[in-house]
């Protein structure tokens, strides 16, 4: 017996209730406006500038017991990670460590490198500083200009691509559905004011990616069924369409929702905004794809072109392959 997560035949409405939908989706995304206009986003070092170091030391790394004795010289948002490479010897463990930039001071001076490693040398005494890097406001300005450009680009051609495969309302509604996605998941991290760096860029442009592929596969089928059923009235075709694929959207949401999860639980503070952003993204994605691509392509309509005439008309042999 085969696991569905979804009946093998379904008939549902997804067009009945699309005032709801609709005003939810809106309704979140003004809540998102309101919170990113009064609190804004609680940017990471990558964003904020700060001081990168590089420590080496031959006993093995204990994050916790390294962020323990920094917390006590209140330093603000402090970033630890062990690097590991194969090139290391057996004595050799090497931690990154990401201060974000200090009141008043727009690189790390010496007082701030010295009280850093008197702290870590109560966990290792012979724990040394490789290299100490700077990144000032400025360079972090820069970085958010790019992260606003790589994301409204990527926005862009996808806008471009679906153009191209389908018509122009599937291009609408497809980004539509991905400035949805985008707006939301920056929403949630400027409500919950979980730290927004770097990797959460790479999680919006992976979302948008992903979302994208849910909505082609809709409106794949969508695109058949309107030259299988040219009869049908668009709504019929479109409940149609999202009701044959719908067993394909959840499972693949689902499988990846578990794989997202485990990480989450298991992979540590590393990865754990990013991956929040993607489980996120997975949620806000699925449900675009069937509820507000869908139906701002139904709100836009699709032209049938019903005078050209079959091209097999009349041909017995039309059906049979050669």
């Amino acid at each position: 017996m085969r696991l569905r997560l979804v009946p093998q035949e379904t008939n549902w409405d997804f067009f009945g209730k699309s005032a709801i939908s609709m005003g939810l989706s809106s309704i979140l995304i003004v809540a998102t406006v309101i919170s990113f206009a009064l609190m804004g986003l609680n940017f990471g070092i990558d964003f904020k500038g700060g001081t990168t170091l590089r420590t080496e030391s031959a006993q093995d790394v204990d994050v916790a017991a390294y962020r323990d004795a920094l917390t006590p010289l209140n330093l603000g948002d402090v970033s630890i990670s062990e690097v590991f490479d194969p090139s290391f010897e057996d004595t050799q463990h090497v931690t990154m460590i990401r201060i974000q930039a200090q009141e008043g001071q727009e690189a790390a001076t010496s007082d701030l490198v010295n009280s850093v490693q008197d702290a870590l040398r109560t966990v290792a005494p012979d724990v040394s500083f490789g290299a100490v890097e700077s990144v000032g406001p400025k360079v972090s300005g820069e970085l958010i200009q790019t992260a606003v450009i790589a994301v409204v680009l990527a926005i862009a051609a996808v806008l471009i691509y679906i153009w191209l495969r389908f018509e122009w309302q599937f291009a609408v509604g497809a980004v539509a559905a991905l400035v949805h996605d985008v707006a939301l998941t920056i929403g949630v991290f400027s409500v919950l004011q979980i730290q927004f760096g770097l990797p959460i860029i790479a999680a919006l442009l992976t979302i948008v990616g992903y979302s994208l592929n849910d909505t082609v596969v809709v409106f794949d089928r969508v695109r058949e069924n309107l030259r299988k059923y040219k009869q049908k009235d668009l709504k019929e075709v479109l409940n149609l369409s999202i009701n044959e694929t719908l067993s394909r959207t959840v499972m693949t949401s689902v499988t990846t929702l578990l794989a997202l999860i485990s990480l989450f639980v298991l992979g540590g503070d590393v990865i754990r905004g990013f991956v929040f952003a993607m489980i996120w993204g997975v949620i806000v994605g699925t449900y675009s794809s069937v509820f507000i691509a869908s139906t701002v392509l139904l709100k836009l309509g699709v032209k049938r072109d019903w005078s050209k005439q079959d091209a097999n008309k009349g041909n017995q042999f039309a059906n049979i392959d050669a």
